[in-house]
């Protein structure tokens, strides 16, 4: 019995002493530390204006909602654009005369035509040589072939009667022949001004690349310069920029321009632009047409179209053909077609100052048989001056 209670006393001390030992050691172990305490939130510093110092903001009274004025909603806020200035009406110089101030651009053909023929006649002995290079020299000024073989055979009996030739009889000898051959008694008046009504209706036509809308414009110019108003009808639907590019020239001397839409209907423009200058009261209406090549059939029909509507309203009293005077020879299969279509009524040669020749002159107009009322001899905006034969004359043989 005492061994039992020995037992029961030792396994109570054991139990006792490893009791001690879990709690001391649980006591070792480090407590995870309190968590922080919440800080004191505080705003931030407010962006300095301006010429402040970098410091603590100031405290600022502040609106309310019911202090701040708010637009009610009954008209909306209006941002007024500056006007747009309107171009500066350009005051272009006069016609009369302004071949005569343009002939120092014709030099180039004089070296060709006029020089040349006075260097070959000057010679002492004119033998068959020489009026072979005489006739050369004129076929070669795209002359023509039957013009120059009349002008040849003139020169030849009047030298011959002549005899002894001074340098100012053989000038004045061959001004005269060349007049003759340009033709000094043709009318070469632009009519825009019928008798019976207003405005005068003015067509232009040609190729593509002959200066055809420019020389519209610049013929716009030139009616302006004479006291005329004018409407231009942009009629030249296909090339794209067309009808900016007239709208640009007619706004530079003060001229209505009538448009349509891109690729739209030409006849329907012109239409609409001789009703617009009938309303205007204007003095011209000049219609610029489609640079249409002249072999495609169908684009040269439309052009025939385009007279006819405009017609309906009133006649057409001037179709001006554009030629490039540098195309020589090859200008003149573009006029034959271009007449066909259109009763052609003159000719506007453009880039005489250039490689042109001055006898294309005369080609166009025997091919034709109407004359050449404007001639271009320049880029410049007042560079299309109306058709002199004396001064044209003139420039080719030189002073």
């Amino acid at each position: 019995m005492d061994i039992v209670i020995l037992a029961v006393v030792i396994a109570v001390v054991v139990l006792g002493a490893l009791g001690g030992l879990i709690v001391g050691s649980r006591r070792k172990k480090q407590l995870p530390p309190p968590p922080p305490a919440a800080p004191d939130i505080t705003a931030p510093p407010a962006e300095p204006h301006v010429g402040d110092e970098a410091e603590t903001p100031r405290e600022e009274p502040r609106r309310t909602i019911e202090e701040v004025d708010l637009p009610d909603g009954s008209a909306p806020v209006v941002v007024e654009e500056p006007p747009a200035e309107a171009p500066e009406i350009e005051i272009p110089e006069p016609t009369a005369g302004r071949l005569v101030r343009l002939r120092t651009r014709l030099s180039r053909s004089q070296n060709a035509l006029g020089k040349g023929l006075l260097t070959l006649l000057s010679r002492e002995h004119l033998d068959e040589d020489t009026w072979e290079e005489i006739e050369d020299t004129l076929l070669t000024a795209d002359v023509g072939v039957q013009p120059t073989q009349e002008l040849v055979e003139r020169l030849r009996e009047r030298v011959k009667v002549l005899g002894t030739r001074t340098p100012e009889e053989l000038r004045t000898l061959l001004r005269e022949e060349l007049l003759t051959l340009v033709g000094r008694d043709m009318d070469r008046v632009v009519k825009t001004e019928p008798e019976d009504r207003k405005p005068g209706i003015v067509m232009v036509v040609g190729v593509n690349g002959t200066g055809k809308t420019t020389t519209t414009g610049k013929l716009a110019r030139v009616l302006v310069a004479d006291g005329q108003s004018v409407v231009l009808g942009a009629a030249d639907t296909f090339r794209a920029a067309a009808a900016d590019q007239l709208q640009t020239w007619g706004e530079r001397v003060g001229a209505h321009t009538v448009r349509g839409p891109e690729a739209g209907d030409p006849a329907s423009v012109a239409f609409d632009a001789v009703k617009e200058g009938k309303e205007m009261g204007a003095n011209v209406v000049l219609i610029d047409t489609a640079g249409r090549l002249h072999t495609k059939t169908g684009l040269m029909d439309e052009l025939g179209k385009v007279k006819r509507v405009v017609e309906k309203q009133a006649p057409v009293d001037e179709v001006l053909l554009v030629l490039d005077a540098t195309t020589g020879q090859n200008g003149l299969v573009q006029a034959r077609v271009f007449s066909e279509v259109v009763d052609i009524t003159g000719i506007v040669l453009t880039k005489l100052d250039g490689t042109a020749k001055g006898g294309i002159v005369v080609a166009v107009q025997r091919e034709l048989g109407v004359p050449v009322k404007l001639i271009g001899l320049g880029e410049g905006a007042d560079d299309l001056a109306p058709f002199e034969p004396e001064a044209f004359v003139d420039a080719l043989i030189g002073e």
